[in-house]
């Protein structure tokens, strides 16, 4: 395993555009002892409620969702490069029919009980705030058609930044 350390948020400085739409991210979610993981593109930070937050999508088919929906944690990790190709095959499985994470040759690491994965450099620790599903009547038609041809709508989740972490 690999040694993490406590990476104070008032001193990030990232380009959330490119760590998240461009390099990213690994959710993570734990539902009774079991880790499931999937990429992700999309999602977002700031401060809501008065709380550092993270914003997730995830869509409905996708078997990490129900991680999501069992428990209130989750993790978003990001890597260097070198993991592009694990990070597409996360995105291309499903947990549902083998041990993605192993097939991907990572690892689970733990913080304040939470899973996220070892290899990655930079690590976002979430305490679920709420989820609420994107509703298609309140999708434009053009991004319905390109985005839902079939229908299957995200989630979008809702987590207080409650720790970050940095290799």
């Amino acid at each position: 395993m690999h040694t993490f350390q406590p990476y104070p948020i008032d001193t990030v400085e990232i380009n959330p555009f490119k760590l998240i739409g461009k390099d990213w991210g690994v959710i993570t979610a734990e539902k009774d002892g079991k880790v499931n993981a999937m990429t992700a593109s999309w999602g977002g930070m700031g401060v809501l409620w008065n709380k550092n937050v993270m914003n997730i999508y995830v869509r409905e088919s996708r078997y990490t969702k129900e991680f999501l929906d069992a428990g209130d944690l989750f993790s978003v990790t990001f890597f260097d490069e070198k993991y592009r190709s694990s990070l597409k095959y996360l995105g291309a499985v499903s947990g549902r029919d083998e041990d993605k994470i192993a097939n991907a040759r990572l690892n689970i690491n733990h913080d304040l009980n939470v899973p996220f994965i070892d290899e990655g450099n930079f690590v976002i620790i979430c305490k679920k705030l709420c989820s609420a599903p994107i509703l298609p009547d309140s999708i434009p038609e053009k991004y319905k058609e390109e985005f839902y041809p079939n229908g299957d709508y995200h989630t979008v989740y809702l987590g207080e930044i409650i720790d970050l972490l940095a290799r």
